[in-house]
This record gives C-alpha cells, structure tokens and sequence, in this order.
C-alpha cells in the first residue's frame, strides 16, 4: 500500500493502523490498566511541564518516521518547541523529544525492538520511555553525547528523570490505582 492509500484508510477507519513499509497493521486496544498507565504519565507529565514549551500528546498523535517509512501512535508523545509535521502527512509529527509505550505481553518485544529501531531515527528523540504492566517499573532510554541509548530503569518507590525535559516522576504516583479498595 502507498502512504497516500495508508493516509486514507485511516481517514475513514475507526481503528488506527500502523504504516510500515507499504505493510499495515491494525493497532489492537489496550487493556484497561494500559489505558490507566497512559493516562497517569500524561497527567504527570502534563503537570509537569506546566509553563514549558512542551505538549504532551495522548496515542490519538501519529508520528513519522520518513527514514525507516513508518507511521505509528505511541501510547504519549512529549514535543517541545514548534511542531513539526512530515511534508508527506501534515497530521504526523516528527519533532518528539519524548516517546511512550506501555508494555503488554503481545506488544513488549516489538516496543523493545522494531520500533525503538525506527524512533531511533528520529534526531529530536532524547528519551524513549516503557513502562511495565506486570511490575512497578519504568524503563527510560536516553540518548547520550555519543548519539547512543543508555538505560536508566526505576521500580517501586524510586523516581525516575526525563532529563530531555526537566522533570522526575514518581514511580509510585504512575501505578496509583485510586480504585483499589
């Protein structure tokens, strides 16, 4: 399929659709407590960055990656400064600074590696985020003054830095479930 026959199937599909390579795959929902994890660090993040120019996105935002041909939707995007749209798609941006995925057992060793791969080849990316279901852990992956991913990994009762954008979340405070009796 072309971009172009890709970017019209979204436009009248309820389903959002990954793009790679010509291939596309439909993106399955979440789970509740993916939905959950997502919608924490969005608030966290959101609050935050209050009064930075940063914008945090929900899943709904598709990014390109115009190197490696591919449009996904992370779980939350993080752009500072303009947005930057790909000329061949103005509804995807290329700008993050800060990319999110929530792992689930059918999506962890795709996160891990096809699409760390292609995000890899954003230059803005500073910082690549997983947050665990199954455990109280975030994992970040930060791009160093060698243009190479280290990882830095917090668990239960322990903070973790987004250095690319000033701020350190609680662990503790992603996993809340104000629910829980």
């Amino acid at each position: 399929m072309t971009y172009d026959e890709y970017l019209a199937l979204e436009s009248r599909s309820d389903v959002k659709h990954e793009f790679v390579r010509g291939e596309v795959f439909a993106m399955a929902g979440g789970t509740p407590e993916h939905a959950a994890l997502s919608a924490a660090v969005i608030a966290g993040l959101s609050v935050a960055l209050r009064g930075k120019p940063c914008r945090v996105y929900s899943s709904d935002l598709r990014v390109r990656v115009r190197e490696t041909d591919l449009a996904t939707y992370p779980d939350v995007a993080v752009v500072c400064g303009a947005l930057e749209t790909s000329p061949d798609d103005r509804h995807a941006v290329t700008n993050p600074v800060v990319l999110v995925e929530v792992l689930s057992e059918s999506t962890e060793a795709h996160d891990r590696g096809a699409k760390f791969a292609h995000y890899r080849h954003l230059t803005t990316l500073q910082e690549y985020v997983l947050v665990a279901q199954t455990e109280r852990r975030i994992e970040v992956y930060r791009r160093n003054e060698r243009d190479r991913f280290e990882l830095i990994e917090a668990g239960a009762g322990e903070t973790i830095e987004l250095a690319s954008l000033g701020v350190t979340l609680r662990v503790d405070d992603v996993y809340v479930d104000p629910l829980e009796a």
